[in-house]
């Protein structure tokens, strides 16, 4: 399935989890894809206690059919993500997907405490990571795309909806990322350029399955343990839904919306790798006998036509 060849990506925060996962899958088809993060061979990211590199990354997509080269980025830093950009002008002369997926929050998330308890440092710093690098990276990458007259860029976040996500600093976050794509989508409306904010489900991360004392191979164990585990989904299944909108030619019919993987797993038929289709939402409603709180379109539609429509329709030409 070669459905991207001819087609570069950049992957910002590919180390591990829904990053490699996506890396992977644009990769199986046929993308380059550039996979940047910190943690290299012999020089893991300070503070961090994974021992994935993006070297690995790399050499997966490679392994899946794709071109996967290797970028050392710390994309909080501008200057270094305006030199990974330089360098993609360079090698590949074009930018057509780009993923925000930079993260690094994993040791800093306090679930369940109020904020007026939190750490500041560490919920400032989770903003830096998580919200700003998105920023910093689609500031450096956009205009790439706009000099080829199209593109896509996806934000990966936590949640199709609006519910609390048990911190503060951690919702925010993740409410941010779902923000930005729709201001991006605004902006970028006339130019060909969408978007997408996207997020997986109950992600069988690297972490996760640690966390659960399993593999990918016997996976289905942790189950026992926490039953919703059996709704969970590998990395690649939200790979496969980035690798499906950005072959999609009206995916600019999607831009600056929420979507989920499950819900473009049923709408571009594709399965995660162990042939299976999870589904969240159908899989929330049947367990805790409730509606999904998937974020409301309604808002979205309402706004468009609406009078702050009509007040920026000039704005940004």
């Amino acid at each position: 399935m070669s459905i991207l060849t001819g087609k570069v990506a950049l992957v910002a925060g590919a180390t591990r989890g829904a990053g490699r996962g996506i890396a992977c899958m644009l990769g199986e088809a046929g993308a380059t894809v550039y996979c940047t993060g910190r943690s290299i061979r012999g020089k893991l990211a300070s503070g961090s206690k994974r021992p994935e590199t993006i070297e690995e990354t790399a050499e997966m997509v490679t392994a899946r059919g794709g071109r996967g080269i290797f970028a050392q980025v710390d994309h909080t830093v501008p200057a270094e993500v305006k030199e990974l950009l330089d360098r993609v002008t360079s090698e590949e002369g074009r930018l057509d997907i780009l993923v925000n997926d930079v993260w690094g929050g994993d040791d800093l998330t306090q679930f369940g405490t109020p904020f007026w308890q939190l750490s500041l440092e560490q919920g400032l710093r989770m903003l830096q990571q998580a919200v700003c690098t998105h920023i910093i990276t689609s500031r450096y990458g956009t205009p790439l795309m706009l000099e080829r007259g199209g593109g896509l860029i996806v934000e990966i976040t936590d949640g199709d909806f609006f519910s609390y996500r048990g911190n503060l600093f951690y919702d925010l976050s993740k409410m941010a990322a779902i923000r930005l794509a729709f201001d991006m989508a605004r902006e970028l409306r006339r130019k060909n350029i969408a978007a997408i904010a996207l997020t997986p489900g109950f992600l069988r991360s690297e972490s996760m399955l640690d966390r659960f004392g399993v593999t990918e191979a016997n996976w289905q164990e942790a189950g026992k343990k926490d039953p919703h585990f059996l709704e969970s989904e590998s990395p690649f299944y939200v790979g496969r839904a980035v690798a499906a909108l950005a072959a999609d030619p009206d995916v600019m019919t999607k831009s600056g919306r929420v979507f989920s993987s499950w819900e473009l797993a049923a709408e571009y038929c594709f399965r995660d790798i162990d042939g299976r289709q999870p589904h969240w939402s159908k899989y929330y409603e049947n367990e805790f006998k409730s509606p999904y709180p998937k974020a409301d379109e309604k808002a979205y539609s309402s706004w468009r036509g609406g009078a702050i429509e009509v007040l920026f329709a000039d704005w940004p030409k």
